[in-house]
Parts: C-alpha cells; sequence; structure tokens
C-alpha cells in the first residue's frame, strides 16, 4: 500500500480526498499546515505528496523548497486554485513534479499519482551496494572499503550504515533506529545510537566533526545524505 502525505488546509476537501484516496487503496495522511506538513514530510517515509500552495503558517513553495534542500526527494504534486503560468514555472522550478490546478476532477489526479508512483524504483533497497565520496558498500559480501581499501566495521555498524543507505534523504529519530537496527522493542536508551553513529562517523566521514553523510536534525534524530 502506497503511503500518500496531503498538506491542505480545507477541511472539506481534505476530507473528499482522503475519503476517494483511501478507496482507491493509499493509505493517506494529512496535515493542515505547511509547518506541520514540512516537519511530516522530512521525518517520515511517504510514497507521495500532495502540497497545497496556499497553506497557513507556511506555503507550499516554501515547505517544497526546504525539502529539496534537506535533500528530500519524495515526488510532489502541487495543488493550487492560481491558475497563472508563473506559478507553475515556480513550483517546477524548486523541484515539483506535477501541478494541478483546483478545482480538478479526482480522476485526473488518481491519474497523475498513479503515473508518479509507476516511476518509482520497485525497491528503495539497494539489491548489490551504494558508493558514496571514497566509500563503497557491498551488502552481498557485507563489505565496505574506502579509498580502495578494506575498511573495518563491526556487525552493528555495517546493519546501521546498510539502514542509513536504505532510508537515505529521510530523517529517521534514534527509536526507529533501536527498533530497526537493533530490534529493540522497549528502548533502552537512545545513548546507544548516538555513540554507534559517532563510531561510524570516525570511520566513513572525511571530517567527522562536520559530518557531510550523516547528518543531525536536531530534535528529530539523523539523516544520511550520501
Amino acid at each position: 500500500m502506497k503511503r500518500l502525505l496531503l498538506v491542505e488546509d480545507e477541511p472539506g476537501l481534505v476530507l473528499t480526498m482522503t475519503d476517494r484516496l483511501t478507496r482507491e487503496g493509499y493509505a493517506v495522511e494529512s496535515s493542515t499546515d505547511g509547518e506541520s506538513g514540512l516537519k511530516r514530510a522530512a521525518a517520515e517515509a511517504f510514497d507521495l505528496i500532495l502540497l497545497d500552495v496556499m497553506l497557513p503558517r507556511l506555503n507550499g513553495f516554501d515547505v517544497l523548497r526546504e525539502l529539496r534542500k534537506r535533500s528530500v526527494e519524495t515526488p510532489v504534486i502541487m495543488l493550487t486554485a492560481r491558475g497563472q503560468v508563473v506559478d507553475k514555472v515556480v513550483g517546477l522550478k524548486l523541484g515539483a513534479d506535477d501541478y494541478v490546478t483546483k478545482p480538478f476532477e479526482m480522476v485526473e489526479l488518481l491519474a497523475r499519482i498513479e503515473a508518479k508512483l509507476r516511476r518509482l524504483p520497485v525497491s528503495t533497497h539497494p539489491a548489490e551496494g551504494h558508493q558514496f565520496g571514497d566509500i563503497r558498500v557491498d551488502f552481498r559480501r557485507a563489505e565496505v572499503s574506502k579509498s580502495g581499501g578494506a575498511l573495518e566495521l563491526s556487525a552493528r555498524e555495517f546493519q546501521l550504515l546498510r539502514y542509513f543507505i536504505e532510508h537515505r534523504g529521510a530523517t529517521l529519530t534514534r527509536e526507529e533506529l533501536l527498533n530497526e537496527v537493533w530490534g529493540y522493542n522497549s528502548m533502552p536508551t537512545t545513548r546507544t545510537v548516538d555513540v554507534h553513529v559517532a563510531w561510524l562517523r570516525q570511520k566513513i566521514e572525511p571530517n567527522p566533526r562536520h559530518p557531510q553523510y550523516i547528518l543531525t536534525i536536531h530534535g528529530l534524530g539523523y539523516k544520511f545524505a550520501g
């Protein structure tokens, strides 16, 4: 089931769209202002975002600009009552994947959603490996190299790095990392994550004091940008 985030401040439209999209088989979450929409879009994993332009607290253009600045590459379809070409151009230049002008027919919106989702990779999990900077990760062999030389990682460090890579661009909370990498159902301490992140940074970052791959998202967790 594909997960959609609807960022829209008109209650009637939220209800109508949520009902129809749910009946079409989508899992729909919603936010009614730009700030909360940005927070959820940056912190959670969605397959597609439906983003209104005219939002309270933070408009859709600003939300989109900030998402792309944070390397969140989730497809975005802009929803707006504006019909001017300049507004469409602005949205597309900021990184929008499509643009629908209100009022619109749901069948058209559904077709656009389906088109965007068809272009997504079948799996977000790299089958063979991943390379960033001078680091090469081979998932099949569970090996990591740096500038061509072997890099020694503990089993937990490798699992943590793999999870970061498979969810690159998404903000991951310490609780999620504990549950998914360590397998804890109850959180013993988030310090466990911080310590392993620090060890991993020492091995893969060009400058561990100023990391460029494993980024700290203050108040939320970490994001992998490699």
